[in-house]
């Protein structure tokens, strides 16, 4: 285990360090913001909890800055709370403790937090230095981000003074985002009667294990394997060779992530066994060829299980054919911004367990208007299978600005403590910029960050040396933020 705090820079590790040892799943952040109101009032800032439960501090400018434009911090405290199968961590209760590999900071069995606690540590760092040169500074600390960014949704309009916003909650050194999707999760439920299960047949639990997961929209193009999706696809093929009866059903652990594992509890002729056996290997076989570079390590997985009662035949059609009929996946690539998904849907959880059906599919879009005929598509194929459906969370996009003032300004900044040419980019995936720019219009925005690689999986990781170019960046940044017009 690495003592985080001697990486470097040590300004920005200790508090990452910090955020390491407080529990902060979503929806679960307050004893990590109590502990940060407290710390920001010890050290004489000023404090705001708004409404929604947001941190909010405030720090003075420097002596001879105090002209310049206000500039607002912005991270989330909450992580995405994912361990791999056999994992004993309890995300409420314990800390996380990565290791040093190869220039990597890296959580080897759950994820990290580098997502976003990287970005929060930076703004901790700024309110602590006693030798930074800044403006006037407010670090925003949203809660909730990754469950349906309630706390930017919830963020009160006319409360933050700064007019440009740095969010650095992107991933990817040496890239400025100045655009992202927008989404909105469609919640799908329904009932099943079930049935005794008859004598005579065999009952396993099926498994698909050993694939990547990974990011919902950053990652949504990669095309990595979902395991609810290709376990339903076994599933369907399954009840065209044998008299397949479901007991339950369960995949995916978060709305905002690749679907790693599923596993479904089934039962069928006993003498159908050993043909079943072999289906398995031969389904393995076929999906790490069809995954080759991709998701190769992909495992299909029986062992012995137990029921009393299966669902009726007619429900088990209707759930397993919504499932199987569920678009996951890149939709359309936007034609505005080249390389880039302009909308997808993620097909992130779902449960089939003691009568009931529950699952979550988060649409995102570039274009609002295609978030929503997206989220309308799945709301008529789930109507069509008798599911009720709710639409959750919408959130607006963040629409590209390419005169932005404040991009010009990272990219000036970046050359000349760098050199060479910085990117621009557009992400597929939901930052608060949006939410936040409609509620402040007028607020000039960039997204930047280091570089973290399997954000919301096991194995999350950040390169400990874009951690530091990154801090180096931001604080020449904020010298030379122009001043007031």
């Amino acid at each position: 285990m690495v003592d985080i705090a001697k990486l470097q820079p040590p300004e920005v590790w200790e508090h990452f360090q910090t955020l390491c040892e407080i529990p902060r799943p979503s929806k679960h952040e307050q004893a990590l913001r109590d502990y940060l109101k407290g710390w920001a009032e010890l050290r004489g800032l000023t404090s705001v909890v708004d409404a929604a439960g947001n941190l909010i501090v405030r720090k003075p400018a420097t002596p001879g800055m105090e002209n310049r434009v206000g500039v607002v911090l912005q991270g989330h405290l909450d992580m995405v709370c994912q361990a791999n199968a056999g994992t004993e961590h309890d995300f409420f209760k314990d800390p996380i403790r990565p290791v040093l590999k190869d220039g990597w900071l890296v959580a080897e069995n759950t994820t990290l937090g580098a997502d976003n606690g990287i970005g929060v540590a930076m703004g901790l760092a700024v309110l602590a230095s006693d030798d930074l040169v800044h403006g006037p500074v407010e670090v925003l600390m949203t809660l909730d981000e990754e469950a349906g960014m309630g706390g930017a949704l919830g963020l009160e309009p006319g409360l933050l003074q700064g007019s440009m916003m740095i969010n650095i909650d992107t991933e990817e050194w040496g890239e400025f985002y100045m655009g992202c999707a927008g989404g909105v999760d469609v919640n799908v439920t329904r009932e099943y009667a079930s049935r005794p299960l008859a004598a005579g047949y065999q009952v396993v639990q099926l498994h698909i294990k050993g694939l990547k997961g990974g990011h919902s929209g950053a990652d949504i193009h990669l095309g990595r394997g979902n395991a609810i999706k290709l376990l339903v696809r076994l599933l369907r093929e399954l009840e065209a060779e044998t008299d397949l009866q479901l007991a339950s059903f369960s995949g995916g652990t978060a709305r905002n992530a690749l679907a790693r594992e599923a596993a479904a509890t089934v039962a069928y002729p006993e003498q159908d066994a050993a043909r079943i056996a072999a289906r398995l290997d031969a389904f393995q076989s076929l999906l790490r060829f069809e995954l080759a570079g991709v998701d190769e390590d992909v495992s299909v997985l029986s062992e012995a299980s137990h029921a009393d009662s299966v669902l009726e035949s007619a429900d088990q059609a209707a759930i397993l054919a919504a499932m199987h009929a569920a678009p996951h996946g890149v939709k359309r690539m936007s034609q505005r911004v080249s390389g880039v998904v302009e909308t997808s849907n993620n097909l992130g959880v779902v449960r089939v367990e003691q009568g009931k059906v529950f699952a979550n599919l988060m649409v995102r879009s570039l274009l609002d208007s295609g978030t929503w005929m997206l989220a309308r598509e799945v709301e008529s194929l789930f109507g069509l299978a008798g599911f009720a459906v709710e639409m959750e969370g919408g959130y607006p996009g963040w629409a590209p600005n390419p005169q932005s003032p404040l991009l010009a300004l990272f990219q000036q900044v970046y050359q000349q403590e760098f050199g060479g040419e910085s990117g621009v980019q557009v992400i597929h995936a939901g930052l608060e910029c949006g939410i936040i720019g409609a509620k402040y219009p007028e607020m000039d925005m960039v997204s930047f960050g280091p570089t973290i690689r399997g954000a919301h999986a096991p194995g999350e990781r950040v390169e400990v040396e874009s951690v530091g170019k990154a801090w180096q960046l931001l604080k020449a940044v904020l010298a030379a933020v122009p001043a007031r017009s």
